[in-house]
Formats: C-alpha cells, sequence, structure tokens
C-alpha cells in the first residue's frame, strides 16, 4: 500500500463528491482532478486547479467555484485540517500529519521489500549493457554504463518488471582476430624470436602477461601447429583470459549478468540467412552497386543502408539486426540497450530494422551513457599513474573504492556528461555526497547501539504511540519515506536511476537537520520510543534505497 498515493486518491474523491454535491457538475461531468504538493510549506500540503477546470462547465467565476467545493467538503474523512483559496482559484489544502504515522508500520512491515511497487506487471524486460569488447581492460565510459545498468534492473525489478541481465560478447570480426595475433607476436617474442605485432595489435600490458603465461605452461608446443589451428587457439586463449579480467573486475563492481551472448553463435546457428530472408520476402532488401541494401529511409533513417558489401562481407548491421530479432524471439516484451555515446547515430537504424521485421519500434530502448572525465587536484586526469596509460575501471577501483564510484556515476541523468572528483569521492566530509548518505545510515545505528547500552528495549517498533512524533521535521521524514513507492515508479517508468540517488541524499539531509534540532533518547520513554521507531523505519528506507544503486549501508564509519 501506498500511503501518500492513497491520501490523493481520497481527496481526489471527495473533492469529485463535493463538485456533485455543489450541484456544479454532474457525476459524469467531473474532470481528472489533478493534486500538487506546493512548493513552498506556506501554501499547504496539496493544491488543485480544479476550480479553474471546472469554469468552463459550470461559467461561474473560479474563485466561487473553489468557495462552494470547500464548503461541500468532507474534510474530516480525509485529513484536512484547512483548506484556502489562492490566486484565480487554486485551492490549498493543510493535512492532519496524523495520515502519515502508517508509513512507519508499511516500512518495518515490508523490510528489504518496502518499495516494491507493480507498475511493470510481470513485463519481460532484457537489458543489455557494457558489452565492451573483450580484448582490454573496461575504461571509464564501461563503468558507467555497468553502474547505470544495473541500478536500473534493480529498479526495474523492485517496479514489478520481470528482467533480464544481458552482455553481448563481440568475439567475431577483426577485433578478435587483431587479439588473436597480438598475443601469438608476443607469445613468440617470449620464446626469444622475431616477431612482428599486427598493424592494428593491441599493446597493453594484459597481452603480454597472458603471452608470457602461456610460453611458461605450453613452451613452443604451439609453434609446430598449423597457421589456422594455432591462431584459433590463440583467439580461444585470449578471449577466455580477457573474458575472465572483465568478469572479474564486474563481479569486484557488483554486476552481474543472467546471460552471456556471444556474436560468434550468430554465425554457428545461422541467424542471418533467415533474417535477411525474412527483409527480403517483406520488400525491405534491394540490390545495388553489387551491394545488398536495407530500406531504412521510410522507417524514420536518414539514408538506407547496407547490409552486405560489395565484396559480399557483412557490416556491422547485419549480426546487430539478428542479434535484436533473437532477443524478440526469446520472448522479451521490451528491450533496452545502454550504449555508448558514440553510438548515438546507431539508434535511428535499428530501430528502422526492427520495425522492417514487424517489431514496434517503442519496443527497443535505446540509452544513451555520456563520458566521464576525471578531476584529481583540481586537474583533469587522463593516464594512470600506476602504468601510464588510460585510467581503466579497475585503476578507479583501486584509487577511490566501489561505493563512490557507483554513487557518482549513477548521480546524473546517464544522458549527461559526468565530471568526476576523485579528491571529494574519497574525502570523509559532508560536502562528499555518498559518504554524506551513508553516515545518516551509521549515525542511525550509532543511536540504536546507543539505546541498547541504555537498556532501553527496542524489539518490535512498530505499535507505539506515534502522536509523539509532533515536530514538523518528523511530519517531513515520515512524508519523504513514504514517497519511495512513487519514486521506484517513476524511476522506473523514465528509465532514471538517478532519481533515487537524490531522493536518498534529500532524505540523508532531512535526518541530519533532524538529528542536529531533537534528541532522539530522552527522558520521556514513549517519545524516545516513537522516535526510535521512525529512526528504524529511516534505516531501513536508506539502506533499501542504497541497495538499489549498489551502495553498501555501513554501520559504523
Amino acid at each position: 500500500m501506498d500511503i501518500l498515493q492513497e491520501m490523493k486518491s481520497k481527496v481526489k474523491e471527495a473533492l469529485a463528491e463535493a463538485a456533485v454535491a455543489a450541484g456544479i457538475v454532474t457525476a459524469e461531468q467531473v474532470p481528472d482532478i489533478t493534486l500538487e504538493v506546493p512548493k513552498e510549506k506556506a501554501h499547504g500540503d496539496l493544491a488543485t486547479n480544479l476550480a479553474m477546470q471546472l469554469t468552463r462547465i459550470a461559467k461561474t467565476n473560479p474563485r466561487q467555484i473553489a468557495e462552494q467545493l470547500i464548503a461541500h467538503l468532507n474534510k474530516e474523512k480525509v485529513y484536512i485540517s484547512g483548506a484556502d483559496i489562492a490566486g484565480p482559484g487554486f485551492i490549498n489544502f493543510r493535512l492532519d500529519k496524523s495520515y502519515l504515522y502508517p508509513v512507519i508500520g508499511e516500512v518495518l512491515a515490508q523490510g528489504a521489500d518496502y518499495g516494491r511497487v507493480n507498475v511493470g506487471q510481470g513485463l519481460k524486460v532484457q537489458v543489455e549493457f557494457v558489452s565492451a569488447n573483450p580484448t582490454g581492460s573496461l575504461h571509464l565510459g564501461h563503468a558507467r554504463g555497468a553502474a547505470v545498468g544495473d541500478a536500473l534492473c534493480n529498479v526495474l525489478t523492485l517496479a514489478g518488471y520481470d528482467v533480464s541481465r544481458e552482455y553481448y560478447i563481440n568475439d567475431a570480426g577483426n577485433q578478435v582476430l587483431n587479439l588473436a595475433k597480438s598475443i601469438e607476436a608476443r607469445y613468440l617474442q617470449a620464446l626469444g624470436r622475431d616477431a612482428q605485432m599486427p598493424e592494428d595489435g593491441y599493446y597493453g600490458e594484459d597481452i603480454k602477461q597472458f603471452a608470457a603465461e602461456l610460453a611458461a605452461e605450453e613452451g613452443d608446443r604451439l609453434t609446430g601447429l598449423p597457421d589456422e589451428e594455432r591462431l584459433a587457439y590463440f583467439r580461444r586463449y585470449g578471449l577466455d583470459k580477457e573474458l575472465d579480467k572483465i568478469k572479474r573486475d564486474l563481479g569486484r563492481f557488483g554486476v552481474s549478468f543472467d546471460h552471456w551472448f556471444s556474436e560468434t553463435s550468430i554465425y554457428e546457428d545461422e541467424l542471418i540467412p533467415g533474417v535477411l530472408e525474412e527483409l527480403r520476402s517483406k520488400g525491405h532488401i534491394y540490390e545495388e552497386e553489387g551491394a545488398t541494401w536495407l530500406r531504412t529511409t521510410p522507417l524514420g533513417d536518414d539514408k538506407d543502408r547496407v547490409l552486405i558489401k560489395n565484396d559480399g562481407s557483412f557490416t556491422y548491421l547485419t549480426p546487430d539486426i539478428a542479434y535484436h530479432r533473437n532477443k524478440f524471439q526469446r520472448g522479451f516484451d521490451r528491450l533496452i540497450n545502454i550504449w555508448g555515446a558514440d553510438h548515438h547515430g546507431y539508434i535511428p537504424r535499428m530501430k528502422a530494422a526492427m520495425t522492417a521485421l514487424g517489431y514496434e519500434a517503442d519496443k527497443l530502448v535505446v540509452l544513451i551513457a555520456q563520458m566521464v572525465s576525471l578531476f584529481q587536484n583540481g586537474e583533469k586526469v587522463k593516464m594512470s599513474k600506476r602504468t601510464g596509460k588510460a585510467v581503466t575501471m579497475e585503476d578507479l577501483m583501486d584509487e577511490v573504492g566501489v561505493d563512490p564510484i557507483r554513487y557518482f556515476f549513477t548521480m546524473r541523468s546517464m544522458d549527461s556528461h559526468l565530471d568526476f572528483d576523485m579528491d571529494l569521492a574519497v574525502s570523509q566530509s559532508n560536502e562528499n555526497p555518498v559518504f554524506y548518505v551513508q553516515y545518516a545510515h551509521a549515525r542511525i545505528c550509532s543511536i540504536f547501539r546507543q539505546a541498547e547500552e541504555m537498556g532501553i528495549a527496542v524489539g518490535d517498533l512498530a505499535q507505539q504511540d506515534f502522536s509523539r512524533l509532533n515536530v514538523e521535521a518528523e511530519f517531513d521524514l515520515l512524508r519523504k519515506m513514504g514517497e519511495l513507492p512513487e519514486e521506484v515508479a517513476v524511476a522506473a517508468e523514465q528509465y532514471a536511476p538517478h532519481r533515487l540517488i537524490r531522493y536518498v541524499y534529500e532524505l540523508a539531509s532531512q535526518f541530519h537537520s533532524y538529528y542536529k534540532a531533537e534528541r532522539v533518547i530522552t527522558d520521556d520513554a514513549a517519545q524516545t520510543r516513537a522516535r526510535l521507531a521512525l529512526l528504524q523505519a529511516l534505516r531501513t528506507v536508506i539502506a533499501n534505497v542504497l541497495r538499489l544503486v549498489g551502495v553498501s549501508a555501513p554501520e559504523r564509519m
């Protein structure tokens, strides 16, 4: 049960009844009623523009309509303690705050499940994210995609969607061939032989390390294999090593996948001929200048796209179309891809291809994760101090830890550029937002340890005299905690996990202000227990939100 939404529903119902009772409109004429929380507290708890909406029907001054609505409103039924008319006819309501007390019981009863809603109604959603080429270390763009993608999956799951996480392994094509050739060259060099690195080779230290390990394990045995067999061996070895490293870094980052989909399987399972045949049968393919084209212009793309080049090879688009068709064939109702900033122009052609195959374009959602810039000592950081190379996800985890990265990388909308201040991320001060939020949780835990040391029984706090919670800051905390289910629903519907970061920061800020102004453990036993119940619920909500975004909730700091 969402207590705040239930309250809004009751007020809307009471307003509709008042409009009919006042003879302003019939029940059928009542429009959709909007209730908003005023920006200024002085304007009350809820506001509506219903009087202005009814002007056209009633042909009466909106302020007069507002007066009639207030006169016929059953205020006691919906906890309304006062109603004022503002401006041209807005009605501002003040509520009896006791309606907020059940929030505590809801949170304590639901525990880790508090915030769960069912806007997804079991819809099968696949989220594909990270999907870095298995040819080197994960970089900062991959890290942001991992943080946002995992948080989004957590939010969608809590919102009632059936979510599957997928990583697309780009293990076909030239980049993997160059990986195999690079390892081969380094392997021969490790054996003391002359060997040139391929023109588009990979020069990372990891390639040297893999090759040295291979030389130590196998000696020169691999040099006696036929060329094709030897290159296939290096390809498989290199892929396994690189994927192990990627999985290790993602595991450390707290991110796991339900399915790792191999690009090679598209060719092994012959998915491309089937998709080409379907597109051809639907009249979307034509031949021109020796190439095979997909007619995407009528479907929203800026130009038609080549599927098969005049040398007979596929473009990147062709296996991607087969892959996305395969996703839909696996029964997903919606596909969500999180791509890097350099893929923005790829979206219209992929949506056009899905439309050509008969799928609804809006069932493919592509989110763009913009790049991250690192700053340290006020200057932009481009190179790792340890390696002298570009900073990797592993470097950043070593430098600042997982919690600050996941918090900061999810903090902004993913389509906005992110500046990451490494000094701020490791500082233990209120200026560091992740420290500020985690410290709120730790501070509440400290209060409970203090209560225990003082012999205060904290057991089941759900049944208390909550009328002892009567200061405005307590009502603010109750109202904010009550907003979590709606925040989860909106974050899921808008694919916006950053909303939860903003929410938990505001909640922590309210708590820190409350803590400075009020004593939790007082000489009044009933008040103490009511306040402890409030904080037990608050601790649960903070921990729940931090878990959604992949950040720990420490008990001591």
